[in-house]
């Protein structure tokens, strides 16, 4: 049986904490992280991978990504899309 493939393009925010490269997609609600920035890269595109792997083994594909937005035409998936990515200034209690 031949495997349908999809090439998708993702938003993905990375994110340095301290001296880890983080990597986070909010269309998958995702992460992983590396020591470089190159690392986090190669590491999402595996998790990504396995992720996907993962739906299709268990059958929940369609389950998982219509939870997290995604909408379904004809057999294509497409992912919710980002409009905006700011910082944005919030008053908040002080906290010790």
């Amino acid at each position: 049986m031949k495997k349908a493939i999809q090439n998708l393009k993702l938003h993905v925010d990375f994110i340095k904490e301290g001296e880890t490269f983080v990597a986070y997609s909010p269309a998958l609600d995702l992460s992983t992280c590396g020591d470089t920035f190159e690392e986090a890269q190669k590491n999402f595109e595996e998790i990504v991978r396995i992720f996907f792997g993962e739906l299709v083994k268990m059958g929940t594909l369609e389950e998982v990504l219509s939870s997290l937005g995604w909408r379904r035409s004809k057999k294509l998936w497409t992912p919710p899309t980002v409009i905006a990515s700011q910082l944005q200034s919030f008053t908040v209690p002080a906290f010790a």
